[in-house]
């Protein structure tokens, strides 16, 4: 009996032995020596008052945080006015009371997000990405959670499914499953598509984009920060770009990025439609008379089947840029497959314009083009 009380009483001393909360501060909720400090609290009276507000997310708030933090960081470089358009976070209580009104739980990774941040206003640009090509525009906002439940779903073909995003150009959303009905996994996150084959008005197909919420927000922040997203116009473009597609042709070096666009898709019938961003770079370090104009472009398209479209004209997007030492000439355009996936391929021809009987071809890499997984409601 001594020895357990003394077991006990130290254990007791060792609990309260304040630089052993230090690791689990910093490791659970993320809380720095300035943050401390500025708590003015000991780190065991920090984590036990954290964890009385947050204890549930415990799981997620680390891995959460980071991404916002990073994220805030990276809009703050090169997106500013972004950060206006951030909502503060929610308490328990207004979580509480939205899965009350749409009687339906909401998952604890999705609730540790709103903890951090209540999505956004509906503003232009949106939070999670933006596309533009001729006259179609999309630019999604992360939806705020009172919002996001006056988007809840009951009807067939998306029942009991919840809105993350919307575009207020499009009427474009992507929504997450809250349970396991008409063929889609719990916390599924999907674009909805019509069927326009079917008779009934409730089929619709979905293009999956995550299959929770922390992977599909965390692995977003990643591509963001990490530069794999283009900023145009103060504004995250969702291109992805394969680092091996790059060509380079004597002093002129070509880079293709792509994007499938859900919104202007079909499967039945199969129409499925990308854009993809090229862009073309001299050498800074070429001679001044390499200085050369494009004249016309080749393309050959293959689709999954192996049936093969070539064409050739004049220029790119109606224009002839000129490409001098240093300069970056870039433009959109986009095709469709009737597969769910294809390539192109292809060479521009340029003229040199010290000497413009010479003529030479520069290559277009070949860059693929794959729908996202997608599946057919049971509705």
């Amino acid at each position: 009996i001594y020895s357990c009380c003394y077991l006990n009483r130290r254990l007791n001393q060792l609990s309260r032995h304040d630089p052993l909360w230090k690791r689990h501060c910093k490791k659970y909720w993320l809380i720095s020596e300035e943050e401390k400090a500025r708590q003015n609290q000991g780190w065991r009276a920090i984590f036990i008052s954290t964890y009385c507000d947050l204890g549930r997310y415990i799981q997620y708030y680390a891995t959460l945080k980071k991404a916002w933090d990073d994220l805030e960081q990276y809009l703050g470089q090169w997106c500013p006015r972004m950060i206006s358009s951030l909502k503060e976070s929610v308490r328990e209580e207004d979580l509480d009371a939205v899965e009350a009104q749409i009687r339906c739980k909401l998952p604890d990774d999705y609730r540790c997000s709103f903890r951090i941040h209540n999505g956004q206003k509906l503003v232009v640009p949106g939070l999670m990405g933006s596309m533009a090509l001729s006259n179609h525009y999309r630019s999604e906002d992360l939806l705020d959670i009172d919002t996001a439940a006056g988007g809840f779903q009951q009807r067939l073909g998306l029942k009991q499914c919840l809105p993350l995003t919307f575009c207020i150009h499009t009427g474009l959303s992507q929504y997450m499953a809250l349970e396991s009905v008409e063929g889609r996994n719990k916390y599924e996150i999907f674009y909805q598509c019509p069927d326009q084959m079917a008779r009934n008005p409730s089929a619709i197909v979905m293009f999956i984009t995550g299959t929770s919420y922390l992977e599909w927000f965390t692995s977003y922040v990643n591509k963001v920060v990490t530069g794999g997203y283009p900023i145009i116009r103060d504004q995250i473009f969702r291109y992805v770009h394969d680092k091996d597609c790059v060509a380079t042709t004597e002093d002129i070096t070509v880079s293709v990025s792509t994007s499938f666009l859900p919104e202007l898709s079909s499967v039945h019938p199969p129409h499925y439609f990308f854009t993809y961003r090229i862009r073309i770079e001299m050498s800074k370090d070429a001679l001044p008379e390499n200085i050369c104009q494009l004249e016309s472009r080749y393309w050959k398209i293959t689709n999954a089947k192996g049936d093969v479209e070539e064409v050739q004209g004049p220029g790119v997007v109606g224009e002839f840029p000129v490409i001098s030492p240093g300069k970056v000439y870039e433009y959109t355009s986009c095709t469709t497959f009737s597969t769910t996936s294809g390539y192109m391929e292809g060479y521009y021809t340029f003229h040199c314009l010290s000497n413009k009987d010479r003529f030479f071809n520069v290559t277009i890499p070949r860059f693929h083009m794959v729908c996202p997984t997608f599946k057919v409601s049971t509705a």
